[in-house]
């Protein structure tokens, strides 16, 4: 269904996009379109003035599961570059992005990527941006496309800070493995030297068994893990539940997917959610 969508939405957006292209209307700023929200952060940051920024993934919605409307495609079609991840992480943008005129600058290209586990060990885990080494990475990369490596450099500095923070954060805890909704943490808990135990897959719409379920509660309660992690844009069912049975506590790690419309309010950003993050596994992990 979810290609059919995506089908229509490419067919109807032809008409409204036919013979444009190129730079986004009177102020002359380039017209970038990202993907979800961990991009459209680094555009924004790096192209100041000099770009007009559209996030395809709408405030508190999943990724993952995102649908593009015809003027998504028609966005995305004129823009200057189209920032995006491949390796399925959203399969309706890439198809999009397949069906646009070469804009398309996939930020997972060239990076050596981490395999799934399990039923997913043949999938890549594109949950990069949670790792900062790789994400300044990632920003000096779209600041070459977008003309700006200066900011790019600035923003990488800045992100390369959080790296610092981790290290000195993580280096001297009671444990070093936790419980988190989907495992959108593999890239964080290896540069970092912990275990992430995940509930769910890369896909964090996947279901697990009933029987991996009464594992991890076994997990959990057998290795006195103290707290279950879950994230604010899926349901935190399946997290509170194996918390209440093993006696833990359910408390957010943030997968920085997305923002909520609060955390926009609040003025959160990627830096800021990225130090929350590291505040609940220090308490998590008894360090100190």
């Amino acid at each position: 269904m979810r290609t059919i969508r995506s089908t229509i939405a490419l067919s109807a957006a032809a008409f409204l996009v036919a013979g444009c292209g190129g730079s986004s209307g009177a102020t002359g700023a380039r017209a970038v379109v990202t993907a979800f929200y961990p991009l459209a952060f680094v555009a924004e940051e790096i192209g100041g003035d000099r770009v007009q920024v559209t996030n395809l993934t709408p405030p508190g919605a999943e990724p993952h599961d995102v649908e593009l409307t015809p003027r998504d495609v028609g966005e995305l079609q004129r823009a200057d570059v189209v920032l995006y991840l491949s390796h399925g992480f959203q399969p309706a943008v890439e198809q999009a992005v397949d069906a646009a005129n070469g804009t398309g600058l996939d930020v997972l290209s060239g990076l050596d990527l981490r395999r799934g586990v399990g039923d997913e060990g043949e999938r890549r885990d594109p949950h990069v941006w949670l790792d900062p080494v790789v994400f300044a990475r990632i920003a000096k990369r779209v600041g070459r496309a977008l003309g700006r490596p200066r900011r790019a450099d600035a923003l990488a500095r800045r992100v390369l800070a959080l790296d610092a923070d981790y290290r000195r954060g993580l280096a001297h805890c009671a444990r070093r493995e936790f419980v988190t909704s989907h495992a959108a943490f593999g890239y964080l808990a290896a540069r970092y030297h912990l275990r992430q135990i995940a509930i769910t897959g890369i896909d964090p719409e996947s279901e697990p068994s009933p029987q991996r379920l009464q594992r991890l509660i076994e997990v959990v309660r057998h290795r006195h893990i103290e707290t279950v992690f879950f994230e604010r844009l899926v349901s935190p069912r399946l997290a509170q539940t194996i918390a209440r049975d093993a006696g833990a506590q359910a408390r957010v790690l943030d997968p920085i997917e997305g923002l909520t419309a609060a955390e926009q309010r609040r003025g959160s950003d990627y830096l800021s959610l990225m130090r929350q993050n590291l505040r609940q596994l220090r308490a998590a992990l008894s360090c100190r």
